[in-house]
């Protein structure tokens, strides 16, 4: 018992030390892998990725990633700088990609690496659709999505090591722990979380596209070509990573007058066409 206490005490202490202040929120969030560790780890994973793949040049789908992707990193640092974040974005390396792979998917690594599959053009449609799915991704890393995750993956693993040090003279309750630890710590705490990241980055990715000069009533309409591409399926809301489509849509809708009032701030009283 005395052992458990003592690694309860450590447990706590780190987490309440390896904390950092999210420029987005002003909330604390976990950080036990600082951005020192954890960029140069996302390049060179970018640079393999990029090594096993075939990327794709000089189109005009290329192109538009590029340019897509520069706008909304010069409407991020002024978000950023305007909301007293001043050099936050100094250790980035931004870089944009198109690879030739049917996933629809795309993916902005911490410290700005981004990836566009070419399955994912055809459900984006436009360049608006670019820019909300681009707006999404890097804010991802800008809030430090990935490093929040790493960290709370480092915590559960913690607790139930806590655990199994505090039960372990009492072998029925160990087991029940055990079985139950895994599914429990799941649901209750990681996909949840997973979940408020995504949030997260839909409203500020609003945010970034309309300040980019892209209109942010586009995202849900982005969203529903996701949900027919989909065909409708897919788990439960409290056994997955992601708001529902649904839930998704309709809070899209709802936070995009906030990001047009927040985009005016910024000189940016009209859109790009959607096209």
């Amino acid at each position: 018992m005395k052992h458990s206490k003592v690694l309860l005490v450590v447990l706590i202490f780190g987490i309440v030390y390896a904390c950092a202040t999210n420029p987005f929120t002003g909330k604390k969030t976990l950080a036990f892998v600082s951005n020192d560790q954890l960029f140069p780890s996302a390049f060179a994973q970018y640079n393999q990725v990029k090594s096993e793949s075939k990327v794709i040049t000089g189109t005009s789908d290329a192109e538009m990633i590029t340019r897509v992707g520069q706008r909304i990193a010069a409407a991020a640092e002024r978000w950023l700088v305007a909301n007293g974040n001043h050099g936050y974005l100094d250790d980035y390396q931004w870089e944009y990609t198109l690879i030739q792979d049917d996933q629809v998917n795309a993916w902005c690594m911490p410290g700005g690496k981004i990836a566009f599959y070419t399955g994912i053009l055809p459900i984006a449609a436009n360049e608006t659709g670019i820019a909300a799915i681009m707006g999404h991704e890097v804010v991802h890393a800008l809030a430090n999505h990935g490093q929040q995750r790493m960290s709370a993956s480092y915590l559960q693993q913690g607790l139930a090591v806590a655990g199994n040090v505090a039960l372990a003279n009492d072998q029925q309750a160990l087991g029940i722990f055990n079985q139950s630890f895994g599914v429990v710590s799941n649901v209750a705490g990681i996909l949840p979380f997973s979940r408020s990241h995504e949030t997260e980055a839909d409203k500020v990715g609003l945010i970034i596209m309309a300040i980019a000069g892209y209109n942010p009533d586009e995202a849900a309409e982005l969203w529903k070509r996701m949900k027919a591409n989909s065909g409708g399926e897919a788990p439960p809301e409290f056994l997955s990573t992601h708001p529902s489509n649904d839930t998704r849509i309709k809070n899209l809708q709802d936070l995009a007058p906030t990001a047009k009032a927040e985009a005016a701030k910024f000189g940016t009283t009209s859109f790009r066409p959607i096209n």
